[in-house]
């Protein structure tokens, strides 16, 4: 994905930034006519937030024009787009600050912020460049959802052992076996999102095959059929136990790419005999190789 600054006004306005694939780019400038097939993105200032909704006049006209627009305030980052139905909606945000004042705090000792957004931001920004591309194949669904996974194990890296406990017992019992020391800490957070994330799209592949209604990971455990992933899946994918890790949000954003999909598509190249390596092994190389 190209990304350019001198985008034309062909009647929406002016984008600050249009976004290319490859192809539309000769010479490192887009050629004449392309409309930016990743979409665009609108700096605003620091301060300013009349923007923040996807309905706000500007956001309405990009997405009308582009398909997919990424505003921000550097601060705030909401990245608009269609639902099934093609209204403009929020498909993802994420936020650094809640204001200016605590953005310039956060300047004055870079470290920590960056400690504790570097990986959800990257992954943000890998998703929004890869937003407009088409879903078809097991191995493009797997790395949107590895996506997803590492923002899912960055939020659990952040948190004290002492709320992981119970997912961890959980996890323990239906395994039998014990995660012991810093090995056995990595390893549970591991497999506790690999089970997540292979339970979602598990689930999802299954329900698309038996519904037209959208799919929602939370009743995902009623339709996985691979018996120790549903075992391991049942203990874990509660939202009493997700809801307290901050997980829950991302698995709805999981769950809307996976409506996306292109079902049709999708099952003329899907074998799910051959999921292990069609899907998770191409999963646990973008995951964690």
């Amino acid at each position: 994905v190209i990304c350019n600054g001198q985008l034309r006004n062909d009647g929406a306005g002016n984008p600050d930034f249009g976004l290319y694939t490859k192809g539309q780019v000769q010479d490192g400038e887009p050629r004449k006519g392309q409309m930016p097939e990743r979409g665009v993105i609108e700096v605003k200032g620091l301060a300013e937030q009349t923007w923040q909704t996807a309905d706000s006049a500007q956001a309405s006209k990009y997405y009308g024009r582009y398909g997919l627009v990424l505003i921000t305030n550097y601060r705030d980052f909401r990245l608009i787009g269609g639902d099934a139905d093609g209204k403009a909606v929020e498909l993802e945000k994420y936020t650094f600050a809640k204001d200016a004042m605590t953005f310039w705090g956060m300047t004055a000792k870079p470290s920590p912020s960056a400690l504790q957004h570097a990986i959800h931001f990257e992954e943000l920004i890998r998703r929004v460049m890869m937003a407009a591309a088409p879903l078809v194949k097991a191995e493009d669904i797997a790395w949107f959802l590895a996506s997803y996974a590492k923002d899912a194990l960055a939020t659990l890296n952040l948190k004290d052992a002492s709320s992981l406990e119970p997912l961890r017992q959980a996890l323990e019992t239906a395994l039998g076996i014990k995660f012991q020391g810093k090995e056995g800490v990595h390893f549970f957070k591991s497999t506790l999102i690999q089970t997540l994330f292979y339970g979602v799209f598990s689930a999802w592949a299954v329900h698309v095959k038996q519904s037209k209604a959208p799919f929602d990971w939370k009743v995902a455990a009623y339709t996985l059929t691979v018996p120790m992933v549903k075992a391991l899946f049942e203990q874990i994918a509660t939202p009493s136990k997700l809801g307290a890790l901050g997980l829950m949000p991302v698995l709805d954003r999981t769950a809307a790419a996976l409506n996306r999909v292109d079902k049709a598509a999708f099952f003329e190249t899907f074998d799910s005999g051959a999921a292990v390596q069609d899907f998770y092994e191409p999963f646990l190389q973008a995951f964690d190789p």
